[in-house]
């Protein structure tokens, strides 16, 4: 079955980079908001509640991955595909200072796959 969130070596690097300089318990959280810009970003756990209103996709480099059911209502079609780019990540987000930020790419599920997670009751 196909993972609803995945990341890709250059992320998985960022995360492990984040983990030894935070340790290990980290969580993603993708929203659409406005100073938290539509990136995901990377939090500490007592940096962010998560609500009853997000939903869990899945884990990136052993990091619980959120979104927020708005966001999912548009993007849940997709697998995210977290990705790093050169610049600034969002001011919260803990790369902020790296140099480089995390970014979302995406691609829509083709009917297997989608008909496979709704099997699974996970659309």
């Amino acid at each position: 079955m196909a993972d609803r969130v995945i990341a890709t070596p250059a992320a998985l690097e960022l995360i492990e980079i984040l983990k030894q300089q935070y340790g290990p318990a980290l969580l993603f959280h993708q929203s659409g908001g406005c100073c938290d810009n539509s990136a995901a970003n990377c939090y500490l756990p007592t940096d962010l509640t998560i609500g009853p209103y997000d939903v869990h996709l899945g884990e990136i480099g052993g990091v619980p991955f959120y979104i927020s059911a708005s966001q999912y209502e548009y993007w849940k079609h997709t697998q995210l595909i977290i990705d790093v780019i050169a610049g600034q990540g969002g001011t919260f987000s803990l790369e902020g200072s790296t140099g480089k930020a995390f970014h979302t790419r995406s691609r829509l599920f083709s009917n297997d796959e989608w008909a496979e997670l709704q099997a699974a009751g996970l659309v």
